[in-house]
């Protein structure tokens, strides 16, 4: 299991963690709203048994009976928090407690209703019937009543609550995730460039000792072709030791002409690489002008240009297209290799990512960082099928 695998599988364990916390925070906060709603289904039952039994006083003359009324009042007065409506079978309001209305209520408000606080009660009624809070109460067989009521404050309350719950925990979750991966991220960035100042300082040593040796060696009368071969080689290496050494610092810009600069990385890989290998460039025929950093671009055509050689295992052909597309001027590299799976297309350009048995996995990783941060532009696989090949994208934002 290499350390992509081992990343990925602590992100899928954290998420199942979030969200299984999230899923037993939600029953139990709905499992409460539940039972406060039976809870409050069953004062209203309560509520509505006694309205029948003071209904039934009304209609006899037992005097043990009515020294019950008291009491039975009582349970009415104590609901002070859920609404409720009383209507007979016709619809008409005969009771209404604990609503806002719109308009101040005196002491005769339960009997005697304003246009517009009626209109109020009624459009609340209308909302009520469509719901399951009714209570129907049977005083006599030609006298049906019924109970309407609404969720209490604190109920609606509650029932907001695991929304509320949900959407902290998820904003809980992705500020931790995004700390940890920004601290992650800010972690293999010292890495990588401290990497590549060390690689760039510890090249400077052997780099200026074989200048020396060049000239002794030209001194001494050896084939001038050779010493040029061989000058043209030590001066790529003090180019590359320049290019680490740029890494991590921006890099000086200037407006180059996208089609030479490709066309030099190129001509420069085409003498370096098997002559089985078939490499076409096509530039665009008018220029291209981009503000870039030449060495570091050159590098990552170079790295490009490499990559496809060992996808292809010595043999294929490798074609190198440069286009312009409204603002945009476009660099496609693409080769006839072993191709890449659609799950990897962006996953190989992690630091870490290697097909092969030797190598850091660092090449398209510093290709993504010198593209995307210091020339603002991207680069991407936008083709690529296994056994086919392989479409390397850049776009680059044109200069102007």
């Amino acid at each position: 299991m290499n350390i992509y695998e081992i990343r990925r599988f602590g992100l899928v364990a954290f998420l199942i963690v979030s969200v299984a916390l999230v899923a037993f925070f939600i029953y139990v906060s709905n499992s409460l709203v539940n039972d406060l709603a039976v809870q409050e289904r069953e004062r209203m039952q309560i509520w509505a048994d006694a309205t029948k039994q003071i209904a039934d006083i009304g209609q006899t003359d037992d005097a043990t009976s009515a020294e019950n009324i008291d009491f039975l009042f009582s349970i009415i007065e104590r609901n002070h928090t859920i609404p409720v409506l009383l209507t007979d079978d016709e619809g008409h309001i005969l009771l209404h407690r604990n609503f806002d209305l719109p308009e101040e209520i005196d002491s005769l408000a339960p009997y005697f209703l304003s246009e517009v606080n009626e209109a109020f009660l009624h459009q609340r009624l209308e909302r009520l019937r469509e719901s399951a809070n009714v209570i129907h109460i049977i005083i006599s067989p030609d006298n049906l009543q019924h109970l309407y009521y609404d969720d209490s404050k604190l109920l609606k309350r509650l029932s907001y609550y695991p929304y509320i719950q949900l959407g902290i925990m998820l904003a809980f979750i992705l500020v931790v995730y995004y700390a940890v991966n920004s601290t992650r991220r800010a972690e293999q960035n010292k890495v990588w460039v401290g990497l590549s100042k060390e690689t760039a300082h510890q090249l400077g040593t052997p780099i200026s000792s074989l200048m020396a040796w060049m000239e002794l060696l030209q001194a001494m009368g050896v084939d001038e072709e050779t010493v040029r071969e061989m000058n043209k080689d030590v001066n790529r290496l003090s180019t590359i030791a320049s290019r680490f050494s740029k890494i991590g610092s921006r890099p000086k810009m200037d407006v180059e002409n996208v089609n030479t600069v490709v066309g030099h990385a190129a001509s420069y890989m085409a003498t370096r690489i098997s002559s089985r290998i078939e490499l076409t460039v096509r530039l665009c025929e008018e220029e291209l002008p981009v503000r870039l950093s030449a060495p570091l671009f050159e590098w990552v055509m170079e790295n490009l240009i490499k990559n496809a050689v060992d996808a292809m295992e010595g043999s294929g052909k490798i074609t190198i297209e440069t286009s312009c597309e409204g603002k945009r001027a476009v660099i496609n590299v693409t080769d006839t290799g072993k191709g890449i799976p659609r799950k990897n297309h962006k996953t190989v350009f992690n630091p870490g990512y290697t097909t092969k048995k030797r190598g850091w996995g660092l090449g398209l990783t510093l290709a993504k960082r010198i593209i995307e941060q210091y020339h603002l532009g991207k680069i991407f696989v936008s083709w690529s099928e296994p056994g086919e090949g392989t479409k390397f994208t850049i776009t680059l934002p044109l200069a102007g």
